[in-house]
């Protein structure tokens, strides 16, 4: 079949008239066989259901993702919470110093899927270094630092807002967990030991593992139970 042309002028026209009355078209078997093209299997309009039912499938599918992510998210934030309540009871434990050193630096780490933990402590020294007088097990695990140190180092990209700092892990962490570490995201929990800025540092080689968009209520809440029993120890180091 040869193509029309038509003027702007007619085309107006025959939009109009098909607006006016669509019966025009639609109870015309010949024009609407050449439109929906059943002779050939072309396709010349859309078909309004299928983009309607291709919509609704687009939502579902959207829906769903969402729902899985949120489901996820509550899984691992129950995981999450059964772990620091397992740390915290593993706390418990432990009278003496010493032990309780080991106990959080090493032992409560892992149970947390993390690789390094350092305890950092202010004191009159000149340099960052290794603690001495808490056992010969926590192989540096204990670390004191020059007065100030503790802020400076919290505040070192900016982020600090609160007790806890959660961020990528920089070059500086090698002050904290020494070279060849394999730290690539850390959370600082800073605390208050007998008048002391100190703080705990947690270390994963995820480097999302400590993002600054996750929330820290339970680390703000383990860094409190810390404190306390840190400070009952310090006081009654023999339990």
């Amino acid at each position: 079949m040869d193509t029309v042309s038509l003027s702007s002028d007619d085309r107006d026209l025959i939009r109009s008239l098909i607006i006016a009355d669509p019966a025009l078209v639609l109870d015309d078997d010949q024009v609407m066989q050449r439109l929906v093209g059943e002779k050939n299997g072309e396709r010349h309009v859309v078909d309004l259901r299928d983009r309607l039912v291709e919509r609704l499938e687009t939502r579902l599918d959207k829906l769903m993702t969402q729902q899985r992510s949120i489901i996820a998210a509550a899984y691992e934030n129950v995981a999450g919470t059964n772990q620091v309540h397992r740390a915290v009871l593993a706390l418990l434990e432990p009278s003496e110093l010493p032990a309780f050193l080991k106990r959080l630096t090493v032992d409560v780490p892992a149970m947390l899927g993390l690789e390094e933990a350092r305890l950092c402590r202010e004191a009159d020294v000149a340099e960052t270094g290794p603690a001495d007088g808490f056992g010969d097990d926590l192989h540096g695990r204990v670390v004191t630092m020059p007065e100030g140190m503790v802020d400076g180092y919290a505040a070192l990209d900016g982020t600090q807002s609160g007790r806890v700092v959660l961020r990528e892990a920089g070059a500086e962490s090698e002050l904290i967990f020494g070279e060849a570490n394999p730290v690539q995201s850390e959370a600082l929990m800073l605390l208050d030991i007998a008048g002391a800025p100190s703080m705990l540092v947690f270390g994963s080689s995820d480097p999302k593992k400590f993002d600054p968009t996750h929330g820290t209520d339970l680390l703000t809440f383990l860094s409190g139970v810390i404190e306390r029993l840190l400070t009952q120890r310090l006081s009654d180091p023999e339990g």
